[in-house]
């Protein structure tokens, strides 16, 4: 099973509080937007594949489940 949470696509995105959310639709310069940062490309790569791959696999045991009841 992948380390990852299977169906987490937005890893790369900041999950911000309201308030750092009503804030960024205020902040015209773009200051206060933030990633989550992989140590390397490769893991970033590797990150992005686990994830679709678990997204995959979730929309085919769906998929399984719906045509055999």
């Amino acid at each position: 099973m992948s380390k990852y949470k299977s169906g987490d696509s937005g890893f790369l995105f900041a999950d911000p509080s309201f308030l750092q959310g009503l804030a960024s639709a205020l902040d015209i310069g773009g200051t206060l937007l933030e990633y989550n940062q992989s140590a390397t490309p490769e893991e970033a790569d590797a990150r992005a594949l686990a994830t679709d791959w678990a997204v995959v696999g979730n929309d085919m045991k769906k998929a399984i489940k719906q045509t055999g009841e």
